[in-house]
């Protein structure tokens, strides 16, 4: 399948609507129909304002995370929609890719 890769990135004390970024990013991918999501813990990054973010070993909440997905086109604007109806402001990378499954399905019994 033709689509994109997303990859948003922010802090995790990040809030969207009361909940984490990530578990709110993580919640409409699942209604959305987005699978394969997954998230990555940083040990340090910059932000948009020059701010360093850091995993320090008393204070997480300022740890860097990379939320990654593969989305159709549809899935990637019906997001993109999502996230602009509220009050945040999140950094996205958007690459397009080729994704899809491979192998054969093992029954889970």
């Amino acid at each position: 399948m033709q689509g994109y890769q997303l990859s948003f990135i922010t802090e995790l004390n990040r809030r969207i609507e009361g909940q984490q970024a990530m578990e709110w990013l993580m919640q409409q991918a699942k209604v959305l129909g987005i699978s394969g999501v997954t998230t990555f813990a940083g040990v340090e990054s910059i932000g948009s304002h020059g701010q360093r973010h850091s995993a320090r070993f008393f204070e997480l909440a300022d740890q860097p995370i990379e939320i990654m997905m593969a989305v159709s086109e549809d899935q990637a604007t019906n997001l993109f929609k999502k996230i602009n109806a509220t009050e945040t402001r999140l950094f996205y990378i958007k690459t397009p890719i080729e994704y899809g499954e491979l192998g054969r399905q093992i029954k889970e019994e």
